[in-house]
């Protein structure tokens, strides 16, 4: 009677554990979550990267307080929700990661529009066109490509300019820094004969070291910086693309323009060669 009994509870405890193995297997994996328009609205906020070392587009002033473009359009995207905006600061190689991890909703940090970025990420519209631009010490200045052949030339990681002498090195040596102050840094120290990025923001650097020059104004085709939102988050890509649309049809970009842009810029910007129409 015990051998059936102690069967019995063998055979019992064999169909529970098949019971539970089938059902563990039998559920499907949760899928990975998107932040809706509707989720962010019930949570009262709106998380976006942004940089805080870039002026003039995003860089935190003297008092502690976040300023420039990307943060004015930063503050207009949070109050057209009607939500809070809670700033997360990136690097330019950190921009991708802090969507796909869901550290943010939106980046808003000088985000490039590139082939490479789109298999990842999702672009809303582009609100701003640059190119990239080459800056050297006006006592040395690097005017022709053919010039940084056997230099040192910086360059920021993650950024169109890091992969565009990637493809067309020209012979130079590339000095590979994670954030702009880095960057910047390295070419005052002398650790290199010039310094590659998005030629709208050289402008503004060089206006404020006059010991620089933009010699190499325009490096291929114009580029186009977006909103970067998570990939299939159609909910937020939506919305964005008609904020973008809104912002543009009401005059917002012109204006920021002028409150952002225009004071850190010389003669060689204007508004038509960053505001999109």
């Amino acid at each position: 009677m015990k051998k059936h009994t102690r069967l019995l509870a063998a055979v019992l405890a064999v169909i529970t554990l098949l019971g539970l193995f089938a059902t563990t297997f039998s559920q499907p994996a949760k899928a990975a979550e998107t932040t809706k328009i509707s989720t962010i609205k019930k949570r009262g906020t709106i998380k976006i990267a942004v940089f805080g070392d870039l002026p003039p587009y995003g860089w935190v002033d003297k008092n502690g307080k976040r300023q420039g473009y990307d943060i004015a359009l930063a503050k207009q995207v949070g109050k057209d929700l009607g939500v809070k905006v809670k700033y997360v600061q990136v690097n330019a190689d950190s921009r991708v990661d802090a969507l796909n991890s869901d550290k943010v909703d939106l980046v808003l940090a000088n985000f490039t529009v590139t082939p490479e970025r789109k298999q990842v990420i999702s672009f809303a519209k582009p609100y701003m066109k640059v190119s990239i631009g080459v800056i050297s010490p006006k006592s040395k200045p690097i005017t022709k490509v053919s010039q940084l052949s056997g230099k040192n030339l910086i360059v920021n990681k993650g950024t169109t300019a890091e992969q565009y002498f990637t493809k067309n090195s020209k012979g130079a040596t590339l000095q590979k820094y994670d954030s702009k102050t880095q960057q910047f840094n390295a070419l005052k120290n002398g650790r290199a004969a010039a310094l590659a990025d998005d030629n709208s923001y050289l402008y503004a650097w060089v206006k404020n070291n006059p010991k620089y020059t933009v010699g190499i104004k325009h490096l291929g085709p114009n580029q186009y910086i977006a909103p970067g939102v998570k990939k299939g988050n159609k909910s937020l890509l939506k919305w964005t693309n008609k904020e973008i649309t809104k912002l543009n049809n009401n005059g917002f970009f012109d204006k920021n323009y002028k409150q952002n842009l225009k004071p850190y810029f010389g003669s060689d910007v204007t508004a038509k060669d960053i505001v999109i129409k």
